[in-house]
């Protein structure tokens, strides 16, 4: 169960009023057995059994007091989150500063499970605490709930705060259909230019007997006048231009991105040139991580 408001802000400090505690069931069942204790041991006027209750119940009082200390004073904020895409996990970086040693943390984001207890010592933490985004866009993680029920099991103590800093999302990678647009014609960076390969350049590989189907031009002119005979030159292949992705027509919007998000990740993964269209956004051809980022946070951000 919880109480009161979660806190909000890029930083908060957990203090009294923020900090929320109740035993767990086995602090419960701790505590019906202290009591059940103390009334055998007034039955039956039993000095060890009483001892032995009030033993018990004084560790109970004492165990409260440590589990709240565990978080008392520790400072939570936000990192830079890192992009990530929709429906898969994504990391999202909480900053910790704990005045002493805190045992037994445990962060959790949105209706995700509770991470592995923390021992953090005294000092500044960086964690990364998994989510899941629901959509593509600048996404903010949810309630953030942290809580720890050390050292005896017998207290959860917890607080809740809305982390405020978005995290940039991308859309799923879904294979599909993707319309490829006339080729592209700007050069691409990196790529070796293709304005000498063209009849009548010198940039040749070989030569071959003049056919009548053969143009003029290519024609070797030199060897012609040096009386060596009629040969054509064999020019070097015109590599292909890189492709432009867009939307495939008749598709929703929201599917036909998610395809081009799965392209785009492929043609990165083999190496690539390629460029994108969207509605009111032209990306041209290239290659490289700062170009996909740069196509995935179009995809991301398209109205």
């Amino acid at each position: 169960m919880d109480f009161g408001r979660p806190q909000q802000g890029e930083r908060v400090r957990l203090q009294m009023r923020s900090l929320y505690i109740l035993p767990t069931r086995f602090g419960w069942l701790w505590l019906a057995g202290t009591v059940l204790m103390q009334v055998v041991g007034i039955q039956m006027q039993s000095n060890g059994t009483l001892l032995l209750s009030f033993l018990m119940l004084s560790l109970f009082l004492l165990a409260l007091h440590l589990t709240h200390f565990n978080l008392q004073g520790v400072e939570l904020g936000c990192g830079a989150p890192a992009p990530g895409f929709a429906g898969d996990p994504v990391p999202y970086p909480i900053q910790v500063r704990c005045p002493g040693r805190s045992e037994g943390v445990r962060l959790r984001l949105g209706g995700e499970q509770a991470g592995a207890p923390l021992s953090l010592p005294p000092g500044d933490h960086e964690l990364a605490v998994a989510w899941t985004p629901p959509g593509r866009g600048w996404q903010r993680p949810g309630l953030l709930r942290v809580q720890t029920t050390a050292p005896l099991g017998l207290f959860c103590c917890w607080s809740r705060w809305y982390p405020a800093a978005a995290q940039l999302i991308y859309p799923a990678r879904r294979a599909g259909p993707v319309r490829l647009l006339a080729v592209a014609t700007a050069p691409v960076a990196g790529a070796p230019s293709v304005a000498s390969r063209h009849d009548g350049s010198e940039d040749w590989r070989d030569l071959a007997p003049h056919r009548p189907q053969d143009s003029p031009s290519r024609l070797a002119w030199k060897l012609l006048a040096q009386g060596r005979g009629e040969y054509a030159k064999r020019f070097l292949d015109r590599p292909e231009a890189p492709p432009l992705l867009a939307p495939e027509p008749g598709l929703p919007l929201e599917q036909a991105l998610e395809h081009l998000s799965e392209r785009i990740w492929s043609y990165h993964g083999r190496g690539l040139s390629y460029g994108l269209v969207l509605p009111g956004q032209t990306i041209a051809a290239g290659r490289g991580v700062l170009h996909r980022d740069q196509c995935l946070a179009a995809l991301a951000t398209c109205r």
